[in-house]
């Protein structure tokens, strides 16, 4: 099965653009025979941490709202991995990712380490895994990937690959190259001591109030990296994973 992490612009908060480049990605994938496709986090609206006003692109899921945001998305053949803000029906924000299968949400993660610091984002509970095709896989969201348990629970209900979204924004005083190979040793940490495939999708680039370099890449679950995206601009990885 073909998968691809999609290495998106780094949008401005809100920006309207982020399912229009979605959607292109989409398009490419079903041209090129790829079955999932998995976008940062928090691409839809950005990340709530930043924002003046967190719910304000909120996204509620209990009325198939999300349903209709990610429409634009619909393909016969191509799933896609959205993050974006969640509004829960009792007011809470989660950091969530959405899988997006054949017009409808068949699954969501919730981010169960929201940040390092203080975040507005309440943490998940919850390690599901998630099956496409002949593919059975789990999703940690970014900060996640540096603890080895949500990942050992995936692999134990028999997932052979594990989908990142990340957002790794920050401001400039905190923004540093390093953080590219911070995450790639969370990666190959990952795939060798669960056997799976390591597939993490990131922003790059700059907007006025934040820098990304861009870490997305593709491990192999014997700690090989199979793809590394370009520094600072979008890309599209692309890998054939073994399920």
């Amino acid at each position: 099965m073909k998968v691809a992490a999609y290495q998106a612009p780094l949008l401005a908060a809100g920006s309207p653009e982020a399912i229009e480049f979605i959607r292109e990605q989409v398009r490419r994938c079903e041209l090129e025979g790829i079955s999932i496709l998995c976008c940062p986090e928090a691409i839809l609206g950005g990340l709530a941490d930043y924002s003046k006003n967190p719910s304000k692109f909120a996204i509620k899921t209990d009325d198939r709202q999300l349903d209709k945001v990610l429409a634009p998305l619909v393909s016969d053949t191509v799933t896609s991995i959205v993050g974006f803000t969640e509004l829960s029906d009792d007011n809470q924000l989660y950091n969530a990712a959405a899988v997006f299968h054949r017009g409808r949400v068949s699954g969501l993660y919730r981010k169960l380490h929201p940040a390092i610091r203080r975040s507005v984002y309440s943490p998940g509970s919850a390690t599901p895994v998630f099956r496409v095709g002949d593919l059975t896989f789990g999703i940690v969201i970014c900060y996640d990937s540096t603890f080895s348990e949500p990942a050992r629970a995936m692999a134990a209900q028999g997932a052979t690959a594990l989908f990142i979204p990340t957002n790794n924004g920050l401001p400039s005083n905190r923004a540093y190259p390093e953080l590219v190979q911070e995450a790639r040793a969370s990666d190959l940490a990952r795939a060798v001591e669960n056997r799976v495939w390591v597939i993490r999708a990131d922003v790059a680039g700059a907007n006025r109030e934040l820098i990304s370099h861009g870490s997305s890449g593709i491990v192999d679950p014997n700690g090989k990296v199979i793809r590394e995206a370009n520094r600072r601009r979008a890309d599209l990885l692309v890998a054939d994973v073994v399920a």
